[in-house]
């Protein structure tokens, strides 16, 4: 490398050549394709020692949750239980365990310094955040997908040990677990872009996701005259349920209140914190 030249006045005049100072063209330079930044924002979150232990217990938990099911049928000759509840049932599971990788695929440009290499090989922040939201979606995709072949697998296991079983699908149940699926991914990876912080995020995601819907919201609704009418509008689970009739009778009654709640959870935990965290990660100083 040479130096830069410094300019020097020879008897008062000024040199304009020695003033230039030697530059790098790139504007010719290629962008790194968006599918190779997907396939590397998939390697980041499954090819890491944190990444395969969570789906490595994520595919045990699943697999001792379907034995624990054929198990009990053994023992219970009323059982029954059909091809809907089984894919509700392990989706729950894979809900509750693998959206932590969508937030450390967020969170490590922070907490780890990645993002020094991240954003120097791809200065262009919003092309990455994408690339990482398109690989968050696939890896969702592809938990429902094994969910649903170990949910088979255990519905053959039922109908081995002579339950009487139904290979029919509810349609609509299905798209619904589908939905909250994508969503509880999506809210998570919200939530990492808005807090930035790998602790901090996991903890916000699973008050939200587990705590809150399972031991403040249920006693709100089921205990205050005003309940049905204020939580299906601030919980992703309770919204769907409203929405499709199925939450129980209460004694003020169950409100009819179509498909507002669904749209305003998602503008909640979704729409506004991947807004928030936009802005933050575009202004973030790397350091």
């Amino acid at each position: 490398m040479t130096a830069p030249a410094v300019n020097t006045a020879v008897n008062g005049v000024v040199d304009p050549a020695l003033d230039r100072v030697p530059s790098i063209d790139v504007s010719s330079t290629q962008q790194v394709p968006f599918g190779r930044l997907v396939s590397v924002e998939l390697r980041k979150m499954t090819d890491t020692r944190a990444g395969r232990w969570l789906l490595g217990i994520t595919l045990g938990v699943l697999v001792v949750a379907a034995g624990i099911v054929v198990i009990i049928s053994l023992f219970d000759e009323q059982f029954s239980m059909t091809l809907s509840d089984w894919q509700g049932m392990l989706t729950f599971l894979t809900t509750m365990l693998v959206p932590t990788l969508a937030i450390m695929s967020v969170t490590q440009e922070w907490s780890q310094r990645t993002g020094l290499v991240t954003f120097a090989l791809e200065p262009h922040r919003i092309r990455v955040i994408l690339s990482k939201l398109v690989a968050v979606t696939l890896l969702a995709l592809i938990t429902l997908v094994l969910a649903a072949v170990i949910a088979v697998a255990g519905h053959a296991a039922l109908a081995v040990t002579g339950v009487d079983v139904s290979w029919s699908v509810d349609g609509t149940d299905l798209a619904w677990t589908f939905y909250l699926q994508m969503v509880y991914f999506l809210m998570a990876f919200g939530l990492a872009m808005a807090i930035l912080n790998t602790p901090g995020s996991i903890v916000v995601y699973y008050l939200v996701a587990l705590i809150l819907p399972n031991i403040v919201y249920g006693a709100v609704y089921f205990l205050l005259s005003w309940g049905p009418d204020v939580v299906p509008w601030i919980d992703l689970s309770y919204a769907v349920g409203a929405f499709r009739g199925e939450m129980p009778e209460v004694p003020s009654g169950t409100p009819d209140l179509g498909v507002g709640p669904i749209l305003s959870t998602l503008v909640i935990w979704v729409v506004l914190p991947m807004g928030i965290g936009l802005r933050r990660i575009l202004r973030a100083e790397l350091k």
